[in-house]
């Protein structure tokens, strides 16, 4: 039996999938996934009560994108409780992704930002208490500056705290407003070398670095990302160089290293796609302590 509460329906679901390490969760939602999960273990989703708010020519109504899930986050994805946006789509391929399920812009479900602000605006409450906000990752939602522009200024009119997951290669579309939009950006520097960077990604690093000195020029504060993945990105003089660059832009709130894990490899072999990191072995302890000690030679704080 179900019940409608407050124009959303619950029902019983099953249990959620464990959390991995280094924000591992799959990420959830329409479209691949369960919806966010209520209290005691509830499916919530919306039952339409008099049809969606009139919206402006300009408005999130209007603005549509393509969305893989969604998912409720703690401590992985900015500070606190977050509503995080996963968005389909993505220039990079990553040798260590572990969701190539988010390559494909088509891997996702159009949406528009207005319902997507419907999902966030449910838990706004639960979030601001836990000091949270919302979150829009990928994929790569640059990818869609449109979309996400609207997601990051309806979220400010909720009241929710904002952050940016980008790997900055396409920051270039990312104009005044959409940054004037956002808290926090959590830059993934995939390398600092441009050999690494391409032989990890497919793409050079130089778009990268620009976006990273034009958030610095801006003031705008930052969490730098480094997936810390052995035989790939951790040569010391790749680390080394990317500390120094970190430190010099001077918005570098903390460093975040997040060592390598196998969670995806399934993902790969359901896709058809070989797993390039299939023979990697994850960082040991001595190993990631070793990389944020470079970060915190310069000065930074690194996680």
């Amino acid at each position: 039996m179900t019940a409608t509460i407050a124009g959303l329906r619950q029902a019983p679901c099953p249990p959620q999938a464990p959390v991995g390490p280094a924000g591992s969760r799959p990420p959830q939602g329409p479209a691949g996934g369960r919806p966010p999960q209520g209290p005691a273990g509830s499916r919530l989703r919306l039952v339409p009560a008099g049809g969606r708010p009139p919206q402006g020519p300009a408005g999130p109504g209007t603005v549509t994108g393509s969305v893989h899930s969604w998912d409720l986050s703690t401590g992985v994805d900015g500070p606190g409780t977050r509503f995080v946006v996963f968005t389909a789509g993505c220039p990079l391929r990553c040798v260590y992704c572990h969701n190539p399920d988010t390559w494909s812009g088509r891997s996702g479900r159009r949406m528009s930002a207005a319902e997507v602000l419907v999902q966030a605006a449910r838990y706004r409450k639960f979030i601001g208490a836990a000091g949270g906000g919302l979150t829009i990752s990928g994929g790569e939602p640059l990818l869609q500056p449109a979309f996400t522009r609207a997601i990051l200024t309806g979220a400010k009119e909720l009241g929710l705290h904002t952050a940016l997951d980008t790997s900055g290669y396409l920051g270039s579309r990312a104009d005044d407003e959409l940054l004037d939009a956002t808290d926090l950006v959590l830059l993934d520097i995939k390398s600092f070398d441009p050999a690494i960077a391409r032989k990890v990604t497919g793409r050079g690093i130089a778009p990268t670095l620009a976006f990273a000195r034009r958030l610095a020029a801006r003031g705008q504060v930052v969490w730098v990302r480094f997936v810390l993945v052995p035989g790939w990105t951790d040569d010391p003089g790749n680390v080394a160089a990317l500390a120094r660059f970190t430190a010099s832009l001077g918005n570098v709130e903390r460093v975040d290293v997040l060592p390598f894990h196998t969670l995806g490899a399934p993902k790969y072999a359901a896709l058809g796609l070989d797993y390039p990191c299939a023979n990697v072995t994850p960082p040991t302890a001595g190993q990631i302590a070793q990389v944020r000690a470079a970060f915190t030679a310069v000065g930074l704080t690194a996680l």
